[in-house]
């Protein structure tokens, strides 16, 4: 199944980068701001440095590819390790002289402790968000949107089988070597399984990083999540930690790849302690 869904979501993204895709042949000089600034090296290659800042904007005008794996340690009564992979495809689509529009789609593919031995591998719910965002946005850069779930879920227990819906809104700032921002989105459901609960998921992911030399970076974004419709105690999950990560090339390829590691200071009762996050970006500036 993993690999038929690869091959679905490259295909996509095969499709998607075509020239005449959303009328964006004439649209090829048209950036955002920084991308206008990126610095080319003496081999013709965007500067690592300011590749690693674009890659760190979550609306910023740059196709990327990340997978990003998420492993989830002392899951449940039995302590076990959880498993999400998320195939994260961004899309920028330039929508006119003045705004952007920054597709952002979520792939999970999960792999679930069961009790026993026993383990639940599937999809789970695809998470699509759209940021309107101003080709010119000055010192704060900002994004507002849409996001959607979608219950494409394999399993039960990989998914709500609810189709739900929200805002979702991101601001940063980049002055000198930082990057220091916020995202947050909800999301409620309005249709679906009437037998399953309902969903009202709240979801921020502030991120801070500083950019060292060679493509090196210093960065921390965990993602703070709360179920409302959990009992009392039982919502909240709050990660603190961070990582480290590089960018750097294949041959002409740049990737970004980066690590970090968290633990959850307030989880439900059967909620993670510790999440190891492993990312690897593919990055395909214009």
């Amino acid at each position: 199944m993993l690999k038929n869904l690869l091959v679905v979501v490259w295909g996509l993204f095969a499709i998607l980068s075509a020239p005449q895709a959303f009328g964006q042949e004439e649209a090829g000089d048209e950036h955002l701001h920084y991308q206008e600034d990126l610095d080319y090296d003496h081999d013709g290659d965007v500067d690592k440095g300011d590749l690693a800042k674009a890659a760190q904007n979550p609306v910023g005008d740059l196709i990327s590819l990340p997978l990003q794996n998420n492993m989830n340690l002392d899951v449940g009564p039995a302590d076990r390790t959880q498993n999400v992979l998320n195939i994260q495809p961004v899309w920028p689509i330039t929508l006119s002289k003045n705004w952007n529009l920054i597709t952002r789609t979520i792939v999970p593919v999960i792999s679930q402790p069961a009790p026993g031995s026993e383990r639940t591998n599937g999809l789970g719910d695809i998470n699509f968000t759209g940021f309107f965002s101003p080709k010119e946005p000055g010192k704060i850069i900002w994004g507002v949107g849409p996001t959607l779930v979608f219950p494409t879920a394999t399993d039960d227990v990989t998914g709500s089988d609810k189709w739900s819906a929200g805002p979702s809104v991101v601001v940063l700032t980049m002055p000198g070597q930082w990057v220091i921002g916020a995202l947050v989105s909800n999301v409620w459901s309005f249709a679906g399984d009437d037998e399953r609960a309902d969903v009202n998921n709240f979801l921020m992911q502030y991120f801070v990083n500083y950019n060292l030399p060679n493509g090196w970076y210093l960065t921390s974004a965990p993602i703070i999540t709360a179920n409302r419709e959990a009992e009392s105690g039982e919502q909240w999950t709050v990660p603190f930690g961070g990582g480290i990560g590089k960018v750097h090339r294949i041959g002409r390829q740049p990737i970004n790849i980066q690590t970090q590691a968290f633990y959850n200071v307030k989880t439900p009762t059967y909620g993670a302690q510790w999440q190891w996050r492993l990312q690897v970006q593919l990055l395909f500036p214009k």
